[in-house]
């Protein structure tokens, strides 16, 4: 049983910490950014170095209080915050933001879990490199956070999720003991990788205080296109031709709906899209080239090859900085639209390249049978990741949905697992995926999963219901 963080336990804890470290938590860190789970409240650490994480940890180890780790509280399925149970130690990372070292040699930067992922990408900008992991709150996101739900973004196809652009990280564990790993290797076989343990383990295991990232050259040129496909099979197949006569340079290929568009329409006319009337589906293509090939003819001999072979039906090649922007910003103001519209069931979801199709089509005429919904569905094409998004018909507002929001779930999910793809693409399990996960995973990754947790942690102290039930 856990203890609640009362008012002795702060003082005790005080005592431990220099100044300033605790203080009661404002309102921004008891609630997630859609609204749908509320702490009581708790105690607010700050500390400053990993020392100081270790001392939090220790204290709250020995006297069983829960611990949650906060980032940028930018999460969407709740893993930041902790609904149930003794109020816990809020443990925010925001004080830890240094970026140590910026190295264009070795293309590694280390830098603190608190430091802002924007903040990453633009010291690497600065000395002529790219830390590639692209997302819409990359302005507050934290690094810590980022890596402790393997975060994903638009690059995946060309440089892989969080996890695959870390080389090393440190960490603190339930009892206070410090991993130190902030190797900058790309080859070490010494035993267990407890980097890739803790990274997608959402603060369950551990708390990541100090990562070492994987820095890339930026790319001499870059090109990006907006085209109309037939549809989903035809985006698959413009993919594959991309790839064949692109080997390596293809950095996103993202998959928008004419239905996003639509509500990009009606929540933000001023915002300008680059095809009229809106195309029943989209395709933006993101190239990164190398010295001596221009991105504008590589785009335009795609174009027509695809056109030729009936994958493309019309589109625009930007011609400038400016008009590349214009064109992301359609893309990343997508879940924007999405929150002002009200979805009644959100889903975050991946599947194998050939079967995505297929999915689309089926999901899509089940819940026609089971209701009158409209259908927003977008996402990373290239590394099978959709976020289906269910919303109110025309007129009609989520909370008169109520009553379905359980089916459209359960109807998704099944269809996903059948196919055989993830509940959980990119956002992690958090606390809104725990039944999911359950329902839906394998029963011996589930025991090891356990098993981990309960030599890592035995307590039960970090971020208590997250990912597991709490037994």
């Amino acid at each position: 049983m856990l203890n609640p963080a009362d008012t002795a336990f702060a003082a005790h804890l005080a005592a431990l910490l220099p100044d300033g470290t605790l203080s009661p938590p404002e309102p921004r860190y008891l609630v997630e950014p859609r609204g749908r789970y509320f702490a009581a409240g708790g105690v607010l650490a700050q500390p400053r170095n990993s020392a100081e994480v270790a001392t939090v940890l220790r204290a709250c180890h020995a006297a069983r209080v829960a611990v949650v780790p906060y980032g940028g509280g930018t999460g969407l399925v709740g893993g930041q915050i902790s609904a149930d149970g003794p109020t816990p130690v809020i443990l925010s990372l925001e004080r830890m933001a240094a970026l140590r070292q910026i190295d264009p040699v070795s293309n590694v930067a280390l830098v603190e879990a608190g430091a802002v992922l924007a903040d990453v990408q633009a010291a690497a900008e600065a000395v002529g490199r790219v830390f590639p992991l692209t997302l819409a709150a990359q302005g507050s996101a934290r690094i810590g956070g980022v890596l402790a739900t393997n975060a994903g973004g638009v690059n995946v196809l060309r440089y892989g999720t969080a996890r695959d652009l870390c080389l090393g990280l440190e960490a603190v564990l339930a009892d206070g003991t410090v991993i130190g790993g902030l190797k900058r290797l790309r080859k070490d076989n010494t035993g267990y990788d407890l980097r890739n343990l803790m990274i997608g383990s959402e603060g369950t295991l551990g708390v990541i205080t100090a990562a070492s990232l994987r820095l890339y050259p930026r790319p001499a040129r870059e090109g990006t296109m907006f085209v109309a496909v037939p549809g989903p099979a035809e985006a698959l197949a413009l993919l594959a031709l991309a790839e064949a006569r692109l080997t390596g340079c293809v950095s996103a290929f993202e998959l928008i709906h004419r239905q996003g568009l639509e509500f990009l329409a009606e929540t933000m006319p001023d915002l300008r899209q680059p095809l009229q009337p809106a195309p029943e589906w989209a395709v933006l293509v993101e190239l990164g080239l190398p010295a001596g090939l221009e991105p504008e003819p590589a785009l335009l001999g795609l174009y027509e090859a695809g056109q030729a072979a009936g994958l493309v039906s019309g589109g625009i090649i930007a011609q400038s900085g400016a008009q590349r922007a214009e064109i992301w910003r359609l893309r990343e103001a997508i879940p924007e639209a999405n929150k002002r519209i009200g979805s009644i069931s959100s889903h975050d979801i991946s599947l194998p390249l050939d079967a995505l199709a297929g999915f689309i089509a089926q999901a899509g005429a089940a819940l026609a049978r089971l209701g009158d919904y409209r259908i927003n569905c977008f996402g990373h094409l290239g590394d099978g990741n959709l976020h289906y998004n269910v919303f109110p018909a025309p007129g009609r507002n989520r909370a008169s949905y109520d009553a379905e929001r359980g089916a459209i779930k359960t109807l998704v999910h099944d269809l996903v697992d059948a196919m055989g793809g993830s509940i959980s693409a990119e956002h992690g399990i958090g606390r809104m995926k725990v039944a999911d996960l359950e329902r839906y995973g394998d029963p011996g990754k589930l025991a090891a999963m356990r098993a981990i947790k309960a030599a890592l942690d035995p307590r039960g102290i970090l971020n208590p219901g997250a990912v597991l039930r709490q037994r």
